[in-house]
């Protein structure tokens, strides 16, 4: 699987990247508000979602929440469990983080940082933030910036 991407940076910056960062204890995190689309017969839902990291990029925890659909969405209820889960990694610093790409699945549906195979010659590696695909890295894996 030559190619295969290993581990992935994220640059912090003020988009989608805005709470990536390493805690006191070394730990990183991406804090991220992914969606499911609404499509026929599925009104979509709307989501917050901690990933916590050791060290080295692995991933050592998970904590996604359910807001529904966006057309009902409480944005300052999101809000504030977003604040209360930054708040729970105590002292915090936003920076770049280095993962390694995972899956979670959540309500049958695939979270994460999950590697997207080439699909046929012609086709390159890359890694999509899901659900919602709103942030996808391609070659070099260690630029730290990502396309929308």
């Amino acid at each position: 699987m030559e190619g295969r991407p290993t581990l992935i940076a994220i640059d912090h910056d003020d988009y989608h990247a805005e709470h990536v960062g390493v805690t006191k204890d070394g730990r990183q995190f991406i804090l991220t508000t992914p969606f499911d689309s609404a499509r026929e017969n599925h009104p979509g839902c709307e989501f917050v979602a901690l990933y916590v990291f050791d060290e080295t990029g692995h991933l050592l925890e998970a904590r996604i929440d359910s807001f529904g659909p966006r057309a009902s969405l409480d944005h300052s209820a999101r809000r504030s469990l977003a604040d209360q889960r930054l708040a729970s990694l105590g002292d915090i610093s936003f920076e770049r983080v280095e993962v390694v790409p995972f899956k979670v699945e959540y309500l049958g549906i695939d979270f994460g940082l999950v590697v997207r195979e080439p699909e046929d010659e012609g086709d390159v590696w890359a890694v999509e933030m899901l659900p919602g695909n709103y942030m996808a890295f391609f070659e070099p894996w260690d630029s730290g910036e990502y396309d929308t």
